[in-house]
């Protein structure tokens, strides 16, 4: 009867009350369980994109993710755009012997600083266009150091900025005209360095700001079809060689006077040899990333980032993304205890 739970003891409605909310939980979750399962099942049942006479252009192919993403594409039968910044180099002309005469893999000077070489790059691909079109544009040029915030000089960090945040802005921008007439893909090259940083916070910046950017441009370029992935690996620094080993001589020579003041050659050699551990500990197994790259580019429905890292590499994000900032701040500082800051002047 209506009003009769009026008379029910206050416990009772609170019990009532505990129990809706525990039956709804099965709900939430089955519901939470087909929302990550449809498109997986979605996917499998799509039609699977045919590569041959799609073309896609690829910044930073001189070595590492690029180099073998070009080389992967072209097996595929992609005419590959493969931008180099030293088309003279080795690895511009491995890529030129795998092209052969098959006249689908074009090798080309291409500094992502210079509008210059966008625009060339932009010419060169419509110049030689394939049938169905151009349908992704893959952002992987960048570079890394190591430096703690005080260390580097302005000119280092406007350099990082317009090679790893403005070049991927510059050709995106030069290329978006051809990639929502044709409903393409553009993947972005990040890192889980966006979400925390072990002495490369100049790197970090840069990789955390490119995210935001594909989070503004993903949503926008929905409306014409196009589809933004971010990949995010792990540490892979013995595969891509973008950052060699670190020498405390040379980093104790580019310091200011000022900040020799602070500190003394043996922490910088601490900080070195901490960082140098690091890279030590890079996987080799490129292709992994590699893989996702290429899902990005020919899944039906490519997810909007794919992290591609160690298990303890996906716990640290976790705890980046979920804790409050203290408890990051916590574990990076155990991490970094190693160093023995003691030795700063």
């Amino acid at each position: 009867m209506p009003g009769c739970s009026r008379g029910l003891p206050p416990a009772t409605q609170g019990s009532s009350g505990a129990g809706d909310m525990c039956a709804a939980v099965p709900l939430v979750l089955l519901f939470l369980l087909l929302f990550l399962l449809l498109p997986r099942l979605w996917r499998r049942g799509a039609v699977p994109l045919e590569p041959p006479g799609r073309a896609v252009l690829i910044t930073g192919c001189d070595s590492g993710f690029g180099h073998f993403l070009a080389l992967r594409l072209h097996r595929l039968g992609f005419t590959v755009f493969a931008g180099c910044l030293f088309p003279g180099g080795d690895g511009a002309q491995r890529l030129q012997r795998e092209a052969g005469g098959s006249g689908r893999l074009h090798v080309l000077q291409l500094d992502v600083t210079s509008a210059r070489d966008v625009l060339a790059a932009k010419e060169l691909v419509l110049s030689h266009l394939p049938e169905r079109g151009f349908w992704g544009l893959v952002n992987n040029a960048g570079i890394s150091t190591f430096g703690e915030t005080g260390w580097l000089p302005m000119e280092k960090y406007e350099r990082f900025a317009d090679v790893n945040l403005l070049g991927s802005i510059r050709t995106t921008l030069e290329f978006l005209p051809l990639l929502r007439k044709y409903k393409g893909r553009i993947v972005f090259m990040s890192s889980i360095n966006a979400y925390f940083t072990l002495g490369n916070g100049i790197y970090a910046m840069t990789k955390a700001a490119i995210e935001k950017f594909c989070d503004a441009l993903r949503l926008e370029m929905k409306k014409f079809g196009v589809q933004v992935c971010v990949i995010q690996p792990g540490n892979y620094a013995r595969f891509t060689k973008i950052q060699p080993p670190l020498s405390a001589e040379e980093i104790w020579n580019e310091l200011s006077e000022e900040e020799k003041t602070v500190y003394n050659k043996e922490y910088v050699q601490e900080r070195a040899n901490f960082f140098n551990s690091i890279l030590s500990e890079g996987s080799i197994k490129g292709n992994e990333v590699v893989d996702a790259m290429v899902d990005a580019l020919m899944s039906p429905a490519p997810k909007a980032r794919y992290m591609v890292a160690k298990l303890k590499e996906k716990a640290l994000v976790f705890v980046c993304a979920l804790f409050p900032t203290v408890v990051m701040d916590s574990v990076l500082s155990y991490a970094l205890s190693k160093v023995k800051l003691g030795t700063i002047q």
